[in-house]
């Protein structure tokens, strides 16, 4: 065989390899996310999904999501995370203390990007808000930063108020501090804090039936991704009650409960993906900042006040970010 033919043969070989390879697919990167509820997943997660569709992410074309819900049952969460960490996820999104520290205690190599998370540092998820050193990074709360607003909102909607139930889950991580927290708050306002605390569904309807019995004049619910998982009976026993009652976030409220006092589930939901982004472009979690969210949102339903006949002073209506009608 001349040399020409011997160069040819080459090309056609190297054209074929070349060829095959361009025909392989590529693996995309898994994003799996672990969330209190499927029942709530499609509103809370929309705003996720859309800021990563804007930084150039296309779902089945180069990224693929694996969503894990815990409904509310905490032993399941190691189950849920080593799936995702079986699946070599390239990052996972843990959403609340609960996944994070499940998160955090299956892998110390796949990124974590937690949010909705309460005092990253105290719970142990990062060495610190400014250097995370590990393979966490994400959006945090400090303990008791709303407590107090909340409070106050509740004394200024009910001038007379004297005492207000704090209805917490015992399996929370952050529950006890944001209960001292409330208790460090109310003698300013002359408030009493009466501890209600949850230890299963079956608790909740006792646990608010039985407060009206203790004299509790309002209530405040404890964030907890067990309370999310459980939202639907939380807001029928309270409007049973007619107890007004101030939320952590806005969900309960957009679902018939009466205020809330809270961080933009949305904006921390955008900032969430940001995170998921710049870890994909190769930022390692161990050098990315914990961010504490900016954006605060108070919203009421009206209609939920009229049911229970409370009326809400105007000078609080007007303060109000949203107001259901």
């Amino acid at each position: 065989m001349n040399k020409r033919l011997v160069w040819i043969a080459a090309i056609l070989v190297l054209a074929a390899i070349t060829c095959a390879e361009a025909q392989q697919p590529r693996e995309i990167p898994r994003i799996g996310y672990v969330f209190e509820s499927a029942a709530l997943a499609a509103t809370d997660l929309k705003a996720f999904h859309d800021r990563m569709r804007e930084l150039g992410y296309v779902e089945g074309t180069n990224i693929a999501y694996e969503p894990r819900y815990w409904e509310g049952k905490v032993a399941r969460l190691p189950e849920l995370v080593a799936d995702l960490v079986r699946l070599n996820c390239a990052v996972i999104v843990a959403i609340g203390n609960e996944a994070s520290e499940a998160a955090k205690n299956a892998t110390k190599e796949i990124p974590i990007v937690i949010t909705n998370t309460n005092d990253a540092v105290r719970n142990g998820f990062v060495a610190s808000l400014a250097r995370p050193g590990g393979n966490i990074t994400g959006l945090t709360n400090l303990g008791g930063d709303l407590t107090g607003k909340r409070l106050e909102l509740l004394k200024e909607i009910i001038p007379k108020l004297a005492r207000v139930g704090f209805l917490w889950d015992s399996a929370s991580l952050t529950a006890i501090d944001n209960l001292k927290y409330s208790e460090a708050v109310a003698p300013s306002l002359r408030i009493q804090i009466q501890s209600l605390e949850v230890q299963g569904p079956d608790d909740i309807e006792r646990k608010i039936q039985s407060a009206a019995k203790q004299r509790v004049q309002a209530l405040m619910l404890e964030s907890s991704g067990f309370f999310t998982a459980h939202q639907s009976l939380v807001i029928e026993q309270v409007a049973r009650s007619r107890l007004p009652t101030i939320y952590g976030n806005s969900r309960y409220v957009e679902a018939g409960g009466l205020m809330t006092y809270s961080f933009d589930r949305k904006d921390r939901f955008r900032r969430t993906a940001d995170y998921v982004d710049k870890i994909l472009q190769g930022r390692k979690p161990a050098e990315m900042p914990v961010e504490r969210p900016s954006k605060v949102e108070f919203i009421i339903n009206l209609r939920t006040a009229k049911q229970i006949g409370l009326t809400i002073p105007p000078n609080v209506l007007a303060r109000a970010d949203k107001v259901i009608k």
